[in-house]
């Protein structure tokens, strides 16, 4: 898996396209967010521009490179080679998506970083690492099934833009109104539990109870794609 994840970082680093829509494009938005922040604090809160930063790069560095990369790899038979070696359909999967993943958590770890710098630390953070990584994984798994669906990186484009663009406005949608109404709509879909986490966590508002709960609806939507995953991903090129 180490040997597949090298070799694919290497890929990664050489491919502009790449760096500049998983790298450049989600970090100027975020430096957007921050730079105003108190324009963007008087719509939501604190919480909100976090929520903000964590699923620009979840939906555009981490989901959407992800389905760009498999689509890729199968495209040129990559993937049905891999498969020709002792490693197994987990492990080449695994080696595939790890740099990108690995990428975007630091990317999302240094921005939070700067935004806590500037604007105060977050209440509970803890919970906040908790609540990127299960949106994190939620947004990978969600990948890997979207890219069993996905003909060409080129068609990545069109097959990762309802879901990227559906979950930021959902998440979108929670930080910026609360869960006072239609709650248990807001929470089911994805995305708008883990952002009701990462504002209670940034904010302060978090309770235990209340916190572990938020967890059941992403962990719900990880298996969902998971099997979604397991059902739809091909390793010979789709027609």
């Amino acid at each position: 898996m180490l040997a597949i994840a090298h070799s694919e970082l290497l890929q990664v680093v050489r491919n502009r396209a790449v760096l500049i829509n998983s790298l450049i494009m989600p970090m100027a938005a975020s430096a957007f967010f921050i730079y105003f922040r108190d324009v963007f604090e008087g719509i939501g809160s604190l919480g909100y521009i976090g929520v903000v930063i964590v699923f620009t790069i979840g939906a555009f560095s981490l989901y959407a490179t992800t389905v760009t990369t498999l689509a890729a790899r199968r495209q040129n038979l990559f993937l049905k080679r891999l498969r020709s070696t002792a490693a197994g359909d987990g492990a080449i999967v695994s080696g595939l998506v790890l740099p990108i993943s690995v990428i975007s958590l630091i990317q999302v770890g240094l921005i939070l970083g700067v935004f806590a710098e500037v604007s105060g630390e977050p209440a509970n953070l803890p919970l906040l690492a908790l609540a990127v990584i299960a949106t994190f994984v939620m947004m990978l798994a969600l990948g890997i099934g979207t890219a069993g669906m996905t003909n060409s990186p080129e068609n990545a484009q069109v097959t990762t833009l309802p879901l990227s663009l559906g979950i930021v406005a959902v998440a979108n949608w929670v930080a910026i109104t609360g869960t006072g109404e239609l709650a248990w709509l807001k929470r089911a879909l994805p995305g708008g539990a883990a952002a009701e986490l990462i504002v209670n966590a940034w904010n302060g508002d978090a309770q235990l109870g209340t916190s572990l709960l938020l967890f059941v609806p992403t962990i719900a939507w990880v298996a969902l794609a998971i099997a979604l995953a397991t059902r739809m991903f091909r390793w010979d090129p789709r027609r």
